[in-house]
């Protein structure tokens, strides 16, 4: 009987050293990240205009958990307003013949809208303050104390132009960086390895960067920020991103693309692989001046949606770019 448990404490012990070095529980990770992949790709071969869909809700879901997050600190975001524009903003990118001009119309006249819906800082019942406290309960108690706003008076007295300059933030890192997943679909005629491209790169770059700095990791990158964050990670997240993409133009491109475009993979990986990393960095110094742990609660062994998505969105307009300016 000793024998049969001895097997059994090695690989728990194993596994929680693994859960350590990634700050993650690896076995929900996994799950999540599989049911995830399942979800998006059966709505790429079903219908592009279901992956329409499907970012229009992950990003209500996103909207959501900032809303949350900042509120732990005592700032407003009009979500109502938030997913109305936003929703607007992705469905007519996608649908209008004038795709670009649609955006920026929309994110000009979001900006203005959720401003004003800023200033008014209406809230309607308690959902926002249960959601408040069970976020701070589950908060560790040492990235609270970081807090820039965990100061005598600075929690819950803000000015309207502080509520007003976050939910402007908002409109720019959500509507305006996912429209660029959209613009992605609409060009050039290969929506599903550009989707793949825009989605699936940054995820696999991250699980790279994961896997890399976990075994590998020695030279900090970035300590303050994010201490889990290596060069090892960094490079992992480069090379898992450029292997993806040299796999995507392998199944898409036909061989007088590949004569002329070989580097774009290359150029793709490095990108996304430093973009996402930089926007993991931007978000965990975010979570690090709120006071709080993951950027969202929705995914579990993820964090949450702003923990899946910071990354695809920060790159998207690299990669959106890149794709279009050489023809692919």
């Amino acid at each position: 009987m000793e024998r049969n448990e001895q097997p059994h404490e090695e690989a728990e012990e194993t596994l929680d050293q693994i859960n350590k070095k990634t700050g993650r529980n690896m076995p929900q990770a996994i799950a999540t990240g599989a049911a995830l992949v399942i979800l998006i790709v059966a709505c790429l071969l079903l219908s592009v205009d279901l992956f329409v869909l499907l970012v229009v809700v992950f990003m209500i879901l996103a909207l959501w958990e900032l809303r949350v997050d900042f509120a732990t600190v005592g700032l407003h975001l009009p979500v109502f307003m938030l997913w109305l524009c936003s929703s607007f903003t992705l469905i007519a990118t996608y649908y209008s013949p004038y795709h670009l001009i649609t955006m920026s119309l929309s994110i000009i006249v979001s900006i203005i809208l959720v401003a004003i819906a800023a200033s008014a800082k209406i809230s309607v019942g308690n959902r926002l303050s249960l959601a408040v406290a069970g976020k701070l309960s589950n908060t560790d108690a040492s990235a609270r104390l970081e807090s820039s706003f965990n100061h005598e008076g600075g929690e819950q007295h803000h000015s309207r132009l502080s509520h007003v300059a976050v939910s402007v933030l908002t409109v720019l890192y959500i509507p305006l960086l996912a429209s660029c997943v959209i613009i992605s679909l609409t060009f050039y005629g290969h929506p599903i390895a550009h989707a793949i491209m825009l989605v699936f790169l940054p995820a696999l770059s991250d699980t790279g960067g994961l896997f890399a700095g976990a075994w590998l990791g020695k030279h900090k990158l970035s300590p303050r920020i994010s201490p889990k964050k290596s060069v090892e990670g960094l490079v992992g997240s480069m090379l898992f991103a450029m292997a993806g993409a040299f796999a995507v133009f392998a199944c898409t491109y036909d061989a007088s693309k590949w004569a002329t475009r070989w580097w774009v993979p290359i150029v793709a990986g490095i990108l996304i692989g430093a973009v996402g990393t930089f926007g993991d960095l931007c978000a965990s110094m975010l979570k690090r001046d709120i006071g709080i742990k993951d950027m969202g609660h929705l995914l579990k062994g993820h964090g949450g949606v702003m923990d899946r998505v910071d990354s695809i969105l920060m790159s998207a307009p690299f990669t959106c770019a890149l794709l279009w300016i050489t023809g692919l």
